[in-house]
């Protein structure tokens, strides 16, 4: 069966609007690498609207952008499907999207089922309902040694029937401070 990974970049109070703060190489290889091994993204409208049409065009025009951003841009292209999950968006760029309007725990169950890579996942508002559903297997969080005091929050509107525990069992430290930490759903 295959992962869902959760992966976003947060700040020590929880803020992951990616407005506050920004990426920088070592964190965008760290994303790469997530992205490669994935071979489908699932997401809300907010978040594809923000990846797709920006990952895309960097792809086919990467002059200007760091190496490391062409390099994302690339992994991100090379995934074979985007399926987001949306109730205003009637029509995907381009032909790997697939907008689906309902049934979020039955699709992402026959997802998990079919063979191929890690399913990735991104955003707030997805994330949280497929964590309330327990679909989530493991939970990347990339903490920035910053305080924004705003901005949208990590789980943000969750609504879980039950305490969610996991279990660390990675993590890693970059020159900026920020922290990676892996954790799976136990």
């Amino acid at each position: 069966m295959r992962n869902v990974i959760y992966a976003i970049n947060t700040t020590l109070d929880g803020c992951c609007d990616h407005t506050k703060f920004y990426p920088d190489e070592e964190m965008i290889a760290y994303f790469t690498q997530l992205t490669r091994d994935a071979d489908t993204f699932l997401y809300g409208r907010k978040t594809y609207q923000l990846m797709v049409p920006y990952w895309p065009d960097v792809a086919k025009n990467p002059s200007g952008d760091r190496k490391a951003d062409i390099d994302f841009a690339q992994a991100f292209e090379a995934v074979d499907k985007i399926i987001v999950f949306s109730q205003s968006l009637d029509s995907p760029e381009g032909n790997k999207t697939r907008i689906v309007h309902t049934g979020l725990h039955d699709e992402v169950i026959k997802l998990k089922q079919e063979e191929g890579k890690n399913i990735l996942t991104g955003g707030v508002a997805i994330p949280s309902q497929l964590a309330a559903l327990g679909l989530i297997d493991e939970y990347h969080f990339v903490v920035y040694p910053i305080v924004t005091g705003e901005g949208r929050q990590l789980f943000d509107g969750i609504n879980l029937e039950e305490k969610l525990n996991l279990k660390l069992v990675d993590s890693t430290s970059f020159k900026s401070g920020a922290v990676a930490l892996r954790y799976l759903k136990q």
